[in-house]
């Protein structure tokens, strides 16, 4: 009898001292999110206006060294910008990754194009340079105007949207090669790894755009909200233009002169996101703490902890272990949560998905394997 469930249990029990139930992420709300949320009602700017949103997008913007930060109701509002803005349009093709959330999947379909699902790298379980390579090299060719197309149908490739999953970083030098020779653009799913590094660069920073998410679940929360990163200033400034329903600058008048989104942040929502920025710092540090204390647990046993890549500084927003096989996956699973201690498997892959099961793919062979083992573990970052 396979013991280690049963044995997890009382190890996430005794880490964060509770008996009570044990969530897969809580939010933590220590500091001075009531005390400004308060200041926000007083104010009467809850809405998209008020001095918190443009404290929360600098903060963003001192933090991940972005060139420029814009806050949007949600992550799949950034990406749907980022998209937007990048050119892709209905028909075109974006690469990415199967093994995702399907918020990345969601934003270009909302534009019409269509995903090409590529195979994840074993070290960072993100999307893998060398089968993107690979696929290209068969399915790709650059027309006389220099752009990527798919040969078979004439359709134009136009970004490599790569996600960080679980907040390790994937290898983007190698990825932003392939962007230079193939004339794609790098938009980083950075949704679940603010404060994590690649290189000693934050992630989001190196793609000419990225989308951080803080949802409930994430490392800090607005409750709902997302921000837009901006490698280019100028990419920044049409980036605010175009989330606030593309209107232009007047004292009274309402002139728009494109068809923008109304993908503001409201003022309350930044209020709490600046409260949390505070807190970020020792979030980080918790969560290290609790990465360690995992790794530790499993480092005699056949469950693999999942550890950030050697070229990373991860975040450990979910902190996740690859179990030995399905039928050993599927009893973790049952024996944790049943006792009240929240696990999760990894999404389904999007292809399974019927909305993206006839998308283009190469060969899945490593998100299929890590479809059929990897679990989330609890990580708050309180302990």
């Amino acid at each position: 009898m396979n013991k280690m469930p049963t044995q997890l249990v009382k190890f996430v029990r005794d880490l964060y001292a509770t008996q009570e139930f044990i969530p897969l992420h809580a939010p933590t709300f220590a500091g001075n999110e009531q005390a400004y949320l308060a200041e926000t009602i007083t104010s009467t700017f809850v809405s998209s206006v008020g001095k918190f949103v443009d404290e929360f997008e600098q903060k963003i913007q001192i933090f991940t060294q972005a060139n420029r930060a814009i806050a949007t109701v949600n992550g799949t509002a950034a990406l749907h910008t980022a998209l937007h803005l990048a050119d892709v349009k209905a028909g075109d093709l974006v690469i990415t990754q199967a093994l995702t959330f399907v918020a990345t999947c969601n934003a270009i379909h909302h534009l019409g194009a269509k995903p090409i699902f590529i195979d994840i790298a074993p070290d960072s379980f993100g999307l893998c340079p060398q089968a993107t390579a690979s696929w290209l090299a068969v399915h790709a060719m650059l027309d006389t105007d220099g752009n990527c197309r798919h040969k078979p149908t004439g359709a134009a490739i136009k970004a490599i949207l790569p996600m960080h999953t679980f907040g390790h970083p994937v290898q983007l030098d190698e990825l932003l090669t392939l962007c230079q020779e193939w004339n794609l653009t790098l938009i980083e799913d950075a949704a679940e790894s603010l404060g994590s590094f690649y290189k000693g660069q934050h992630t989001g920073t190196l793609g000419r755009f990225a989308a951080l998410s803080f949802n409930g679940n994430k490392v800090i929360t607005t409750g709902g909200g997302g921000m837009l990163l901006c490698r280019e200033v100028a990419d920044g400034i049409r980036a605010k233009h175009i989330t606030t329903t593309a209107k232009a600058p007047h004292a009274y008048e309402f002139y728009h002169d494109e068809a923008g989104f109304n993908y503001r942040m409201p003022n309350l929502n930044a209020a709490l996101g600046c409260a949390q920025m505070e807190q970020l710092e020792s979030m980080l540090a918790n969560k290290r703490k609790i990465a360690e204390n995992y790794q530790s647990f499993f480092a005699a046993t056949d469950y693999q902890f999942v550890k950030e890549p050697d070229y990373a500084h991860s975040n450990y927003w979910l902190n996740a272990i690859v179990c030995p096989d399905l039928a050993s996956r599927n009893q973790l699973l049952e024996t944790t949560n049943a006792q009240g201690v929240m696990t999760r498997p990894v999404w389904q892959l999007m292809h399974r998905l019927p909305m993206f099961a006839d998308a283009l793919r190469g060969d899945l062979t490593h998100s299929e394997w890590a479809e059929a083992r990897l679990v989330n573990l609890p990580s708050s970052p309180v302990i």
